[in-house]
């Protein structure tokens, strides 16, 4: 045997002694010094942190069992008090420090029930969370097993953790439907193409409506799937929804020139001005350009989305379609069919023209929940896809770094829209 295994065979027989023997105060002393000491292994199995844990559950435990049938281990009023102890069972949990045996101690009547490590309770708090941060990264099952089993020697199955991950439903479904501020400043409606296999793998878009609130905060308001056929009877749906929920006024709703919405917000929120993403219309030319042709055609269209008035923009346009008409036809088409959304920007000073004339403000968003969704490959079902993005959503900004920049740049644009939209922008009842 090694000097190793020695020194943690010794460790672990002063563990196991009886709490009456070490006190927890003892026990810590004794394996801390020896770790430091004598180089006692701290983590995996059989380590100090494993040991330490196992000490303080069962300590934890023997005090449970101590307070139900109401006397100290081998304390001579327990005899004949009609519910006695009855020896323990060895049952083994997941902890954040790999896997622990402990001894759960029983009672003749069977009544007493664990609290520190319920009945059926295979893992302990920590563990969840593990699984839910790792599939919010876009880790399958079977990914998520193995990645346990391989830093923490756990064997968790692709069932057990399909059952955690499945409590984010009830999450979902509530935060889906929780009240929502009275007013914000914009909306940002986008698509992330997610696969589903129904039989063949295809592409379903899931929407999310990203806002910003009146303090300059980013609020994803919610997600819906859809099967990439949405008209205004769709979009009608999911706006009424969230006026229900409370949303009565957006000040402005940029999106990505997506059919029938536009209708839907005039039947919703009649004041809302409806933007299309200038950047998604610059890259649309581009697929009906000529490699060749790109800088030429980029430098023809920013006059374009530059101009300081609509009427500007209307004769830079005309001079587009003088010079490109012919050749690229279905650009001047394609500007032209979304002209009545492309000009609302153009009546707003800079500052709110940077931050409506995209949807960039909700890239990063997109990119992480691409991210999650790339890694998974395609979805059973419609419901997998959407608790794939839910956490990671969830998983965004876990420091709070990003919320400050966010808030930081939107405090110019929001002054200049309190000066547009005078009486419509106030704080939030909510």
């Amino acid at each position: 045997m090694t000097e190793t295994a020695v020194e943690n065979e010794q460790a672990e027989r002063v563990v196991e002694a009886p709490s009456s023997a070490v006190s927890d105060e003892q026990l810590v002393a004794m394996l801390v010094d020896r770790a430091r000491n004598e180089g006692l292994q701290l983590t995996g199995e059989g380590g100090l942190l494993q040991q330490l844990t196992k000490r303080v559950l069962e300590s934890a435990l023997e005090g449970e069992i101590t307070d139900h049938v109401g006397y100290e281990k081998h304390d001579p009023a327990g005899k004949n008090n009609g519910n006695s102890r009855n020896g323990t069972r060895a049952k083994t949990v997941l902890t954040d420090v790999g896997p622990v045996e402990v001894k759960v101690p029983r009672d003749t009547a069977g009544s007493f029930e664990p609290q520190i490590v319920k009945k059926r309770q295979r893992r302990l708090t920590g563990v969840d969370e593990m699984v839910l941060s790792l599939s919010a990264k876009g880790l399958t099952h079977g990914e998520n097993s193995a990645h346990l089993a391989e830093v923490y020697g756990a064997e968790v199955s692709k069932q057990t953790i399909s059952t955690i991950t499945d409590k984010v439903m009830d999450g979902m479904a509530e935060w889906q439907n929780r009240p929502l501020d009275r007013v914000y400043p914009v909306l940002f409606v986008d698509a992330i193409n997610v696969k589903i296999r129904d039989g063949q793998v295809a592409n379903c878009p899931v929407y999310v409506v990203m806002a910003v609130t009146v303090d300059g905060t980013r609020d994803i308001l919610g997600i819906w799937a859809g099967d990439g056929g949405e008209g205004a009877k769709y979009w009608l749906h999911v706006f009424t929804e969230l006026k229900n929920r409370g949303l009565d006024d957006a000040l402005m709703l940029v999106c990505d020139g997506l059919k029938g919405l536009p209708e839907a917000v005039e039947t919703v929120w009649p004041r809302t001005i409806v933007q299309t993403c200038v950047v998604h219309l610059l890259r649309n030319s581009f697929r009906y350009a000529a490699r060749q042709d790109w800088d030429k055609v980029a430098k023809a269209l920013k006059p374009v989305y530059t101009a300081p008035s609509e009427d500007a923009a209307t004769e830079r346009f005309l001079e587009l379609q003088e010079a490109w008409g012919q050749k690229y036809p279905a650009i001047i088409k394609l500007w032209s069919d979304a002209w009545a959304e492309f000009v609302p920007f153009l009546s707003f000073d800079v500052e709110i023209r940077k931050v409506i004339c995209s949807t960039n403000a909700i890239e990063s968003v997109n990119a992480r929940i691409r991210k999650a969704v790339r890694a998974r490959g395609h979805f059973p079902n419609e419901a997998a896809a959407l608790k794939c993005v839910y956490m990671a959503l969830m998983s965004l900004d876990p420091t709070g770094k990003g919320r400050k920049r966010w808030t930081m740049r939107w405090k110019a644009p929001l002054n200049a829209f309190q000066i547009a939209f005078e009486g419509r922008l106030t704080p939030s009842n909510n």
